[in-house]
């Protein structure tokens, strides 16, 4: 019998991994390993999930279940790159520099267009040689067998069975350990130097060592453990790039910016266009974390130039604020992506640039849309509409302005802009745009409880919609029309009713016209269909009305049909009793 944590969970595959793959981007990576997680239930040993999962245990600090998962993305196909990445990236942060490099070079192979391996490949040969040297400096006699691997793996083993919670004796060898130059340690840690220095001024407090937190665990061994984990980083960090390595890199930094200081403008404008081409291909390819990344570091770059080098330097700095914008929407960050935005177009306004204005005014009006507050984008697109410059500019432009009035409930201003936008579209000759805003324009005659107008607007847009092959939005049309359909019926029955009795109010006067005016409603009624109720409705008021002149007209002759018919009545009476009195009397036995 299965038990709760084995049952499936509520949801979809596809669902699972949208979700975790937006909180990874918000980095919230406890709550988007739930979700691989649950998505691995679903589909089990999924590839890209376990990638994704591998991801979220790495940057948690978990290495070893983020091995697991990058080693079981390859256990069904091991030319799967993005594998064989993960693999090498963890390898990379557990400080097996060495095997990392193997699995950098197998990508690199196998996708030799992929950056992110060549990058790979530099920065573990350089943590390689910052460790042993470059290979010219090491010379290996060959004595006895090497046995690197198994020692490394006796290493790795004796490292898993390291528990966090020290004795006695390794609290006291602990504090017995000879300390290491500040200075050292300071270079290493670098922002993580002073909670080292807090958490070593913890420990001199005697009392709060030996207390204890409302789940049993003593401060003390969490003290411990952290100051255990800094000094792990800090060998790994160690490892990686010795403090000779540091100084060696800081005069090579040094010497670059001297050497950049006299770029020449060709060698700027060079680098400025690759950059924002980076940039831009890193946004468009559903990486918007290294383009803000990219874009963070250009504009520091750029902003410490001086303003020979770069004319445009104002308008270059404003651009750039506008691409990190735009990468913090993508990563859901909108109050940053808003911020940024405004120093666009502060930027903007105080440097005299139109495009640079309209183009600001357009990414805060997407932003303020974003959030919900329609009425600020409404605001900040309307001062935009002046600028737009193309047919095409317009028709976006009024199209989510209506779309923001629908949204507050306003039809009339929504369907106004539909119309703009559609008549826009119309001078461009964009069949697509033109389906938006004609479906934009029945949205709001629906509001506006103008079925009929709804209707046909509707049939324009499927006419478009089948034009430009959309089969979406072509069953999601058809779907509309149905429900509008059934609306328009109801109310042009509600309508029908009240017309019929209206016109023929002055003219039922008596109860024998009331009932015979109800019968002829009902007859009516069933009669009537949805496609000609309002030119019927004058219609049967006139039959109505002349058919009772008829029977007015031709009351007097009724009447003397009906004497006639009563004088027969009395004859045929009278007939009646002289026959049954003849037969009395043929039958005598009878009493009388």
């Amino acid at each position: 019998m299965a038990t709760a944590a084995d049952a499936a969970p509520a949801g979809t595959f596809p669902s699972f991994m949208a979700e975790g793959t937006l909180l990874c981007r918000r980095r919230e990576y406890d709550k988007a390993l739930a979700c691989f997680s649950n998505a691995l239930k679903l589909r089990a040993g999924d590839k890209h999930c376990l990638v994704a999962r591998s991801k979220c245990y790495l940057k948690l600090g978990d290495t070893e279940n983020s091995l697991k998962d990058a080693e079981a993305s390859l256990q069904n196909d091991q030319t799967f790159s993005e594998g064989l990445y993960q693999k090498a990236e963890t390898l990379y942060t557990m400080g097996d520099f060495e095997f990392a490099l193997v699995f950098y070079h197998r990508g690199y192979r196998l996708r030799p267009e992929l950056q992110k391996f060549r990058l790979g490949i530099e920065k573990s040969e350089e943590a390689i040689v910052n460790c042993i040297g470059s290979p010219s400096s090491v010379k290996l006699e060959i004595k006895e067998g090497l046995c690197f691997i198994s020692r490394q793996a006796e290493s790795k083993k004796a490292n898993q069975k390291l528990q966090i919670k020290l004795t006695k004796d390794q609290k006291w060898t602990r504090k017995q350990e000879p300390a290491r130059n500040p200075k050292t340690e300071r270079q290493l840690l670098g922002e993580l130097y002073a909670d080292k220095a807090y958490l070593e001024k913890l420990l001199k407090d005697e009392d709060l060592m030996e207390s204890s937190t409302k789940q049993g665990i003593k401060v003390a061994d969490l003290v411990l453990s952290g100051i255990s984990y800094l000094d792990t980083r800090s060998e790994f960090w160690q490892q990686q790039k010795p403090i000779y390595a540091r100084v060696r890199e800081r005069k090579l930094r040094q010497q670059r910016w001297i050497r950049d200081k006299k770029r020449k403008p060709a060698d700027v404008g060079r680098y400025i266009v690759k950059s924002m081409e980076d940039i831009d291909m890193l946004l468009a390819g559903d990486c918007p974390e290294e383009s803000c990344k990219k874009a963070e570091r250009v504009l520091k770059t750029i902003q410490g130039w001086p303003d020979d080098d770069v004319p445009n330097k104002n308008e270059l700095i404003g651009n750039l604020h506008s691409c990190i914008g735009n990468a913090q929407l993508e990563m859901g960050q909108t109050e940053a992506a808003l911020q940024s935005h405004q120093m666009d177009l502060e930027f903007a306004r105080q440097n005299a640039l139109p495009d640079a204005v309209s183009r600001a005014l357009d990414n805060i009006g997407r932003v303020y849309a974003r959030i919900g507050k329609f009425q600020q984008a409404i605001d900040t697109w309307e001062e935009k509409i002046p600028m737009a410059k193309s047919s095409l500019e317009k028709t976006w432009l009024f199209h989510e302005i209506g779309r923001c009035y629908l949204e507050l409930n306003k039809a009339e201003a929504a369907q106004n802009y539909g119309q703009k936008s559609l008549q826009s579209a119309e001078e461009e000759g964009d069949v697509e745009w033109q389906l938006h805003a004609t479906v934009l324009v029945a949205q709001a005659e629906v509001k506006l409880k103008d079925y009929r107008s709804a209707i046909m607007s509707f049939e324009k847009a499927l006419e478009k919609a089948k034009l430009i092959h959309n089969e979406g939005a072509q069953k999601a049309i058809v779907t509309a029309l149905d429900d509008i359909s059934k609306s328009f019926i109801e109310e042009l029955n509600e309508r029908s009713e009240e017309a019929t009795v209206y016109s023929l109010k002055d003219d039922c006067s008596s109860e024998n016209t009331k009932d015979n005016f109800e019968k002829y409603r009902e007859r009516r009624r069933s009669e009537r269909s949805a496609g000609n109720q309002d030119g019927k409705q004058k219609e049967d008021a006139r039959n109505f009305k002349e058919e009772r002149g008829r029977r007015k007209e031709g009351g007097s002759e009724r009447e003397s049909k009906e004497d006639g018919s009563r004088g027969e009545k009395k004859g045929r009476d009278g007939r009646r009793a002289a026959a049954g009195a003849r037969d009395s009397r043929a039958r005598p036995g009878e009493p009388q």
